[in-house]
């Protein structure tokens, strides 16, 4: 057996960062950037009124009246100039004309006709945005994570109706044995419900990747292989179950059937000791252990940074300190990543860390990360955490 650390560097070298592709500002909300955006042109594009007024030429004193010669509005500007003794109404976002120095605003004048008389208790401030505020022409965007709602109203604001973007993996998921059923069918006594493959969907997508699953392959070697038929063309195998050495655990046999390089099997791990992972035609590939705790931790330890790499981001996985709000016993020969929740102002593990109850996993918001030998631990003692 190896160590999680050398899993997870053998897996990262199975990866890399993947081409590009060009996609409408429109769908490219949670995308990775490709390469740094550019303004097309400065925001504001003119000097703006940052407030409902009168664009004037001088710093009027209380009193001063003014005539006003035109308006400017929002995607109407006023095309004259603004002289001495004259105002021009004005509106937020319009362009100041030319010659003002200032926007007044509406509170602070009486307007009669055309003429406005200037109050006692003008504000000072100019209300004018000049141009180029915001940004510049040539301006360059390069977020470092995936793009968010704001990015993609400062992107559309840049004048790009298109980005080049990171592609997004594709992962064939392959869950295999003749014990599952599909969601919403009826299992025969001796049946259960596949729930890997969309647990580790859902995780795949939230970090950007595609999922493909594919339908259980059974526990025949002919079955195993239309399913690596099937996944051709995906950026990433993976397979759920079948990877330990039991009578009915095929996958191996198969993979190298097929010409698989394998990287490693086994790490000293809990969950997911049995986890396997290689190449099979120049597409990598990893086999993980069919208990869907088991799956789904390793989802979380080895598929993730895996999507992160070939996204081109930073694989590293966040772990946090927390403080312990109940006991821990040593820890065994393998790194074991705990299931728990946050309590009492710490994290404590459930009593129960079996590899098979996915409504734990589901109830934890944290895995709590002990090493191998790792003594005992007491309340207050500080663990490492990995949120959920």
């Amino acid at each position: 057996m190896i160590t999680v650390a050398e899993a997870l560097e053998k897996v990262l070298a199975l990866v890399g960062p993947l081409g590009a592709e060009c996609v409408p500002l429109r769908q490219a909300a949670g995308r990775i950037l490709a390469e740094p955006c550019v303004a097309r042109r400065d925001q504001p594009p003119f000097p703006a009124a940052a407030m409902d007024g009168y664009a004037v030429a001088q710093d009027p004193q209380p009193g001063d009246t003014l005539t006003v010669i035109g308006e400017s509005a929002a995607g109407h500007g006023f095309s004259g100039a603004v002289g001495c003794g004259q105002a021009v109404r004005i509106f937020t976002g319009a362009p100041v004309p030319d010659g003002a120095v200032r926007v007044i605003i509406q509170e602070d004048v009486s307007r009669d006709g055309d003429v406005i008389t200037c109050g006692q208790n003008m504000d000072a401030a100019t209300h004018i945005r000049a141009a180029g505020t915001d940004f510049t022409k040539g301006t360059s965007f390069a977020p470092a994570g995936p793009l968010r709602p704001a990015d993609i109203a400062l992107l559309a604001a840049m004048n790009h109706s298109e980005l080049l973007v990171r592609r997004r993996p594709v992962v064939a998921l392959i869950a295999t044995g003749d014990e599952l059923v599909m969601p919403g069918e009826t299992p025969n006594a001796d049946q259960i419900v596949t729930s890997n493959t969309f647990g580790l969907a859902a995780m795949i997508e939230a970090e950007g990747g595609v999922a493909r699953c594919l339908p259980v392959a059974r526990d025949t070697e002919s079955s195993l292989a239309t399913a690596f038929d099937l996944a051709a063309g995906a950026d990433l195998i993976v397979t759920i179950g079948g990877a330990s050495v039991g009578d009915h655990d095929l996958v191996a046999k198969v993979a190298e059937d097929r010409g698989m390089d394998r990287a490693f099997y086994k790490i000293a791990m809990r969950p997911g000791k049995p986890l396997m992972a290689g190449r099979i035609g120049g597409t990598p590939m990893i086999g993980l252990p069919g208990n869907p705790v088991s799956s789904m931790v390793c989802g979380t330890i080895f598929i993730l940074p895996m999507i992160r790499a070939m996204l081109g981001q930073p694989t590293s996985t966040a772990v946090e300190t927390a403080t312990l709000a109940s006991p821990l016993p040593t820890n065994g020969p393998r790194a074991h990543y705990m299931r728990g929740h946050r309590i009492d102002g710490g994290v404590a593990a459930f009593d129960s860390q079996d590899s098979a109850r996915l409504g734990l996993l589901a109830r934890a918001d944290v895995l709590i990360v002990r090493q191998p030998h790792d003594p005992e631990r007491k309340i207050g003692d500080k663990v490492r955490i990995i949120a959920l």
